[in-house]
């Protein structure tokens, strides 16, 4: 078998297994939340049996709807899909990159949100719209600090593609230039909670209509919708989790098994230190959201002033 069989057979491996098992870490969120409270908790497999729940009921629409909310949840787990399309797995690169895909990953999250917006601004509820104008207002930030990030990964590995710039990290890069790489992880880090409604950002749990971000837009959806929703958010925090996995991961070089298994486990503990996250800190005010942000931003342009100054082809 030749290299590059192998190399789509691990990594359509990967791919299924990011389907199958990425409602399994909001599982792993929720329970790591419970030890903190010192509480049982729901079951770790809970999202699959509230999908299959919701998978058996009636969709309801709302008067007020037209197609463009029926269709907006399939389009949201599409767009989740392809850009999981574009990740590498591990040390595999993805057989559909190409130059510039990295631009085409920031518009599939932007479409992914835009199209939530407009489903809830359909509905023409009060609540919807102030969800929707509060994840519009965040997205902005936010992308500007995915952007940051993606530039300095660019100035890093001369690369322009995601599999280019995350998997030909060797290790000389965390030798000679960790400090850079460490802010871009902790920006990215910051960024993903953003990006997926988790706290201090928003919290998930709320069900405060004057506080809720994501869950305020998603109110009038029910039935396959609402798990087409639920498992979207879920296989949008895999992509997240596997993006930063394979940021901090360096090549190992002929360590390919290795580096799966440490790929693996970075994604698990990254979940569990949102769930840790959750536990210690509360949801900030709306008010300090963009300063948050901007904390985020403010690390990804140290990163990419430390890659200008003292950066190479880390690469090699």
């Amino acid at each position: 078998m030749n290299d590059a069989l192998t190399n789509f057979l691990l990594w359509s491996g990967n791919m299924v297994l990011a389907l199958v098992i990425s409602p399994l870490l909001i599982g792993i969120i929720n329970k790591t939340k419970a030890f903190f409270a010192g509480r049982q908790g729901p079951r770790l497999l809970q999202l699959y049996y509230d999908l299959a729940k919701l998978l058996k009921r009636s969709s309801v629409y709302s008067r007020s709807t037209s197609a463009v909310f029926r269709i907006a949840p399939c389009c949201v787990l599409a767009a989740s899909c392809m850009m999981l399309l574009l990740l590498p797995a591990a040390c595999v690169k993805s057989p559909f990159n190409f130059i510039g895909d990295m631009i085409l990953f920031v518009y599939l999250a932007g479409i992914g949100r835009m199209l939530t917006v407009l489903a809830a601004m359909e509905t023409a509820s009060a609540f919807e719209g102030m969800g929707s104008s509060r994840e519009c207002q965040f997205a902005i930030l936010a992308e500007g600090v995915l952007l940051a990030v993606l530039a300095a990964l660019v100035m890093l590995t001369r690369e322009f593609s995601l599999s280019g710039c995350l998997v030909t990290l060797k290790l000389n890069a965390w030798l000679s230039g960790g400090t850079s790489l460490l802010f871009l992880a902790v920006a990215f880090y910051l960024v993903m909670l953003c990006e997926n409604c988790r706290v201090p950002v928003d919290d998930p749990e709320t069900h405060l209509e004057l506080t809720m971000i994501h869950e305020a837009m998603i109110l009038d959806n029910s039935g396959p919708d609402l798990a087409l929703i639920h498992y979207a958010a879920a296989l949008k925090l895999w992509v997240f989790l596997s993006f930063l996995a394979s940021l901090i991961l360096p090549d190992l070089g002929n360590w390919m098994v290795w580096e799966f298994v440490i790929y693996y486990a970075l994604i698990f503990l990254l979940t569990i230190s949102i769930g840790v996250v959750e536990s210690v800190m509360a949801r900030y005010r709306f008010r300090k959201v963009p300063q948050f942000l901007a904390g985020a931003l403010a690390v990804a342009l140290l990163a990419i002033v430390l890659a200008a100054v003292f950066g190479g082809n880390w690469t090699k």
